[in-house]
């Protein structure tokens, strides 16, 4: 059992982190220096977690809203072509800002926000974009952060109480700061009032439709990866809200999701939890 969890766990690995995760992986973890967050604070927490595979398609599907946001990763991220390029550089963004050295997570923020910069077009309207925008990086930033909060409560581990969550918004809020974000939530309240601000800008286009249909049903995997990965795609679906399902053309089945996807979703989570652990020590 060991040899297929060591196989299992270095293929998860390989997919979310890239052909150069494990050297990443040892800088992160083994350079020595001040960080930002504690080994044992609630983002670390949130951020270790198996459940950010659930959470993590969950934000993809609720960012997808934002017509300016969409068109912007439409046309600048080349998602179609590098699925798994950009997940490795997004997971990768996120294990730097959360357990790196506080100078190698500033110089990943500066990377990203120079990136950001270059990235400007125009929406059909003729109004402009840019991805340095304030507005758009703060829908960005609490869509993501509702999406992992989520799906830990759900799917973690670990749960975290009331105030456990309470700072781990809080913690995501000093790295969105950073990233140009001007004032980010700071408790699971205050990121349902932005959340909910945001409601009148959100619709269905073309665009978030095809990026949809492009995780859920076109997703760049071998044909047996397919039923593990569905299963994380459904309980993704499972957690978002009611009213985002008609606009992305997501089903709703309640009793269904509550029970057999609840249940699918923490077996996949479990067996990814499982197969991505340390091995046991030798005695």
């Amino acid at each position: 059992m060991e040899d297929v969890r060591g196989r299992l766990g270095q293929a998860l690995f390989l997919r979310v982190a890239g052909p150069d995760g494990a050297r990443h992986r040892e800088r992160i973890h083994h350079t020595a220096g001040p960080r930002w967050f504690d080994g044992d604070s609630p983002i670390a927490r949130v951020h270790g977690d198996a459940a950010m595979f659930v959470g993590g398609i969950r934000a993809l599907l609720l960012q997808s809203l934002h017509p300016a946001a969409m068109r912007a990763v439409s046309e600048h991220s080349g998602y179609r072509g590098d699925m798994w390029g950009r997940l490795a550089r997004t997971s990768r963004f996120l294990a730097v800002t959360t357990f790196g050295t506080a100078a190698d997570a500033q110089r990943a923020v500066d990377a990203v926000r120079a990136i950001h910069d270059r990235v400007r077009g125009t929406m059909p309207d003729g109004s402009p974009y840019a991805a340095s925008d304030p507005h758009l990086l703060l829908w960005v930033h609490v869509a993501e952060v509702d999406s992992f909060l989520r799906a830990h409560r759900v799917y973690g581990a670990d749960p975290l109480d009331d105030a456990g969550y309470d700072a781990y918004v809080a913690q995501t809020a000093e790295v969105a700061r950073r990233l140009g974000v001007l004032d980010p939530p700071t408790t699971v309240a205050g990121l349902a009032q932005v959340l909910a601000s945001f409601r009148p800008e959100l619709r269905g286009t073309p665009e978030a439709r095809e990026a949809v249909g492009y995780v859920l049903v076109r997703p760049p995997l071998p044909l047996l990866a397919r039923p593990a990965y569905g299963a994380l795609a459904a309980a993704a679906v499972g957690l978002m809200p009611v009213w985002s399902r008609a606009p992305l053309r997501l089903p709703w089945l309640p009793m269904a999701e509550r029970t057999a996807v609840r249940a699918m979703g923490a077996a996949a989570v479990g067996t990814i939890r499982w197969a991505m652990a340390p091995p046991a020590a030798s005695a």
